[in-house]
Parts: C-alpha cells; structure tokens; sequence
C-alpha cells in the first residue's frame, strides 16, 4: 500500500476543506464536500442527513449490525468566512487544521482503499461518517443523531479527533453548560445610587461558584469554569443586567449529578434574595455508561496493538470530552484516538506537521484490517 501517496492526498484534502469555513451548526460546504469526495471515490447512497451527517455505508442493509468510524467537519470556530492558511517548513497552519480536518482526511483516504478489499465476514457493515457539531455548543448533535438512527444496531464506534498519537480517549467526561442571566433595577449612578447593581451580583454569585470544594470519588477528576462574562451598560449606570456562561465538568456520573445540585443550590439562595435570574442550558454531554468489558476490552486492545505495530508506542488510555460521550452513555462500546501529529488546538496559531499524515494512515489502516 503506497501511504506516501495516500498521505499526499490527505493533505490536499486538508488544503481544500481548510477554505472551507464550518462552525457548528453551520457545515453545510465542508458537508457537500465530504459528499462529492465519497461518490467521486467509489461510494454508494451516500446522504447529508437532517444534522449535517455526511453518512457513507459499506455494505450495510436495513437491518445488520454496523461499526461507525467517524470525525467532525466543524470547527471550534465562529468564523462564516474562509480562514488564513499558511504552508511552510513540512507544517500546515490553520485554525481547525488538525481539530478535525486532519483527522477527517486520514478517516477519508483511508476508508477508499480499505474498502476496495473488504469483505464483511458476518454480514455486517460499516458507515464512515463525516460528522456535525462536535465543538462546544455543537452540544455533539452530529453522533447523538447517528446513535439515535442506528444506536440499536451498532457494534462500536470509533472516533478520530486528537492531534497527539499514544493515547485513546475510553471514559467520557460529562458537562453541563448554562447561560446565567441576572437583572436587577438599576439606574443612574449618581441619582440612584444603592440600587442593586446586576454586575455586581453577578460577581458574587461567580464568587460563591468558586468556593465550591468539587466532589471526588475514587479516581474522578471534576472542574467547574466561568468562561464569559458581559452586562451594563455605561459607566454612570447601575447595570440592570449582565450573564455568564458556566460549565462544570466530570468523569464520573455520580460527581457530575452532585455539582448539578450544588450549582441549582446557589441559584436557589441568590433568587432568594430577589434578583431575578434566568438560567438556560446551552449544553449537556453524558458522562459514561455500563458497557460489556469483555467486547470494550477487545476494542481497546485494537487500537494498543496498532500502536503498537505501526508506531512502537504503549497506547494509554485517558478520560475526556468527544463525540465518544454519547455512545458510551449508551452502553456502546467506544474509543477515540487521533491519526495525526500538531499543536496548538483551539486557537489561531494551531498546525499540522504534514509527515504526520503517512503515520497517521498506517496506524488507522492498521486498526481497520485487524478490526473488521
């Protein structure tokens, strides 16, 4: 198999959906992309599904049992038009290079030459997917619409979002996420002074937020964080409102449910005292469920002997937040990994080392041919 060949043509995928602008919700090019590409290579009934799903089967009928690898279109970005990309020194730079577009591309070169000689041994099938909405307020709609069309029948699923190799993500870390609006009176600065001030309010109640001595159980890690904060209005005027968002996060079912009521708890004590608070949640990512060992084991240790094979690394595995989140809520067994090599994720000055990508191909092609 010619990886040099397969790892240039990953980076010219990766060139061309880098022009591409694709927040969450909003994937649509990157998704008629991914389309086009499929069809063009050999792929049947591919379909865009109602959240932006770019769905290619392999042999799968109405009714057989189907594993599903996938990686994201959207970025982590807000940006509608095409962002700067910058190739020099064997490294790609651009935001979202290897959050997921890297990884994507690897999921698609890959994908083509496995399937021109796999034959399913059972009768099952396979559905390479080019998913929606995993970044932050994506809220993972992507995968909790390919769990919710195919989650009875499916084996596994197997995701590529990573920009390091020697880790697998099998433990989801659970979220909740809310906009917390606060108003109170306010008025002039100087003719109303003493009305309740709803910044100042704000900051208390983020004050109290960060007391919280977070709950543990056994080896569970947990964390809360105001991300925003805004309100006001001018600086001679007692602000009637201002808001934040505020997720708390955790690896473990029984901590995340504790912060929830030790969060409901302080909302509870500042309406008490008659500010007005409106509280949205904007985001909820499951933590993990019950799932059979012995078929999560045998998941696992595909990708440790890959690592293995391919790249002479002992693969650890680790706790974290991907699309991974919602078929393990479910009980379905479900790792993610990363098939290429960069830095600098979630900001501006992110990149690829592009040689990274012949790797990159061998470790997943490896994991395919020893899987299915």
């Amino acid at each position: 198999m010619d990886f040099y060949a397969m790892h240039l043509e990953a980076a010219q995928i990766v060139r061309d959906l880098c022009k591409l602008p694709a927040p969450s919700h909003h994937e649509e090019l990157r998704a008629e992309y991914c389309k086009n590409w499929f069809e063009n290579n050999g792929f049947e009934n591919v379909v865009i599904d109602e959240a932006l799903n770019v769905i290619a089967p392999v042999n799968v009928s109405a009714d057989n049992e189907v594993s599903v690898l996938m990686a994201h279109t959207d970025t982590v970005f807000p940006d509608t038009e095409p962002m700067p990309f910058v190739e020099k020194e064997g490294f790609m730079y651009s935001p979202g290079v290897t959050d997921d577009t890297a990884n994507l591309a690897v999921l698609m070169v890959c994908a083509r030459e496995f399937k021109k000689s796999w034959k399913s041994a059972d009768g099952s099938g396979l559905l390479f997917v080019a998913n929606s909405c995993e970044e932050g307020l994506g809220n993972l709609k992507g995968c909790r619409k390919i769990v919710e069309t195919y989650g009875k029948r499916m084996r596994e699923l197997v995701s590529l979002d990573s920009s390091m190799f020697g880790y697998f993500t099998d433990k989801a870390v659970g979220s909740h996420r809310y906009k917390v609006q606060l108003r109170t009176e306010g008025g002039h600065s100087f003719s109303r002074f003493g009305n309740r001030n709803a910044i100042h309010h704000l900051a208390s109640l983020i004050t109290m937020l960060y007391t919280v001595k977070v709950p543990v159980e056994g080896d569970s890690k947990t964390t809360y964080n105001v991300g925003t904060i805004s309100g006001g209005t001018s600086v001679n005027t007692i602000a009637q409102d201002a808001e934040m968002l505020y997720e708390y996060r955790s690896d473990n079912r029984n901590c995340l449910a504790k912060m929830q009521t030790i969060f409901e708890s302080a909302i509870a004590a500042f309406r008490a005292t008659g500010v007005e608070i409106d509280v949205e949640k904007i985001g909820d990512r499951p933590c993990s469920g019950k799932i059979d060992p012995v078929r999560f084991e045998a998941l696992r240790e595909r990708i440790r002997a890959a690592g293995k094979t391919v790249l002479d690394m002992e693969y650890q595995s680790r706790s974290g937040s991907t699309d991974s989140n919602i078929p393990l809520s479910c009980g379905i067994p479900s790792i993610c990994f990363g098939v290429c090599r960069g830095a600098g994720a979630h900001t501006r000055e992110e990149k690829l080392e592009v040689a990274s990508l012949i790797d990159g191909c061998k470790l997943f092609m490896e994991f395919l041919q020893n899987s299915y």
